[in-house]
């Protein structure tokens, strides 16, 4: 995902086969179903929400002021019954405190001498700010039979997560029911499919990488090919199916201890342990 105050693209081209898998059913509710009750909001209540995680989303200095809605948040999770209700007590505060933290992260307008701190910024930005590019993906035969980049737009990261690349917007849209690929730009104006696309991201394996939701409540489990590259279950390996290509299997990389920071604050207000395995410095990313 790229970073939207200091965008920093993940490099993910060269496995443009793991994002080609089908959403899992048993994910989410689909567009056609009716939404199931979420376990969102009996963890992370609206003044929590707005007085404790987010205090300077709605500042005039945010960009994405007035956008991040506590209500679209818990709407959103209507989609996902499973996130925020797998496991202990413990187990689901972590995850929740692990989710917040990530697209923290990735929406930031924190700084070292921020008030309250750099980890009291997240959800300031609601688009990635002076993208590189277009973020379309032509050069795979199969990337481009199967999600092709409609003219004249443009998929550069939006919302909570960021999300970027026409092989992202296509599976999202598909999996939520909005025209990812023609209309990307409606997870920039529609602060539920925003949200919606990044729960989306963080429930849903894409073989080899298992799905963020699964790390954190149990249910990964390393393959030969995990083990040997270190890739052991733990905050730190959320970082690593984000954007791990350019920022694990490397010591002391700032955005990787923002995202820590960020999931420590989390973990606090919910009062649950962060666990082991907060960093991804000793793991091979999956594109290698």
């Amino acid at each position: 995902m790229a970073g939207a105050g200091r965008p920093f693209a993940a490099a993910m081209c060269s496995f443009m086969a793991l994002w080609l898998a089908a959403s899992s059913p048993s994910t989410f509710v689909s567009a056609a179903g009716r939404r199931a009750r979420s376990h969102v909001a009996s963890i992370v209540t609206e003044e929590m929400y707005n007085a404790s995680f987010f205090i300077h989303k709605d500042d005039a200095a945010c960009p994405a002021r007035n956008f991040y809605a506590y209500s679209a948040f818990v709407r959103a999770a209507e989609r996902f019954p499973r996130f925020g209700g797998a496991g202990g007590r413990g187990t689901r505060r972590r995850e929740v405190a692990a989710f917040l933290a990530q697209v923290s992260h990735e929406t930031t307008g924190g700084w070292a001498a921020a008030p309250d701190g750099p980890y009291s910024w997240g959800l300031c930005f609601k688009e990635e700010v002076k993208p590189a590019s277009s973020y379309c993906d032509n050069t795979s035969a199969a990337v481009a039979a199967r999600w092709p980049c409609a003219p004249g737009r443009s998929y550069h990261g939006r919302g909570p997560i960021q999300l970027s690349w026409n092989f992202n917007y296509g599976p999202a849209g598909e999996a939520l029911g909005f025209d990812g690929l023609g209309s990307p730009e409606v997870v920039a104006a529609d602060a539920v499919v925003a949200f919606e696309t990044a729960l989306w991201f963080w429930m849903t394996p894409r073989p080899p990488k298992p799905s963020c939701h699964d790390v954190m409540t149990g249910g990964y489990r390393p393959s030969p090919a995990d083990a040997a590259a270190n890739r052991t279950a733990g905050f730190g390996l959320t970082t690593n199916i984000i954007n791990g290509g350019l920022e694990c299997n490397r010591t002391d990389d700032p955005r990787v201890k923002d995202r820590i920071g960020f999931f420590r604050r989390y973990c606090g207000i919910l009062a649950v342990a962060a666990g082991d395995n907060l960093d991804c410095a000793h793991q091979l990313p999956y594109s290698s």
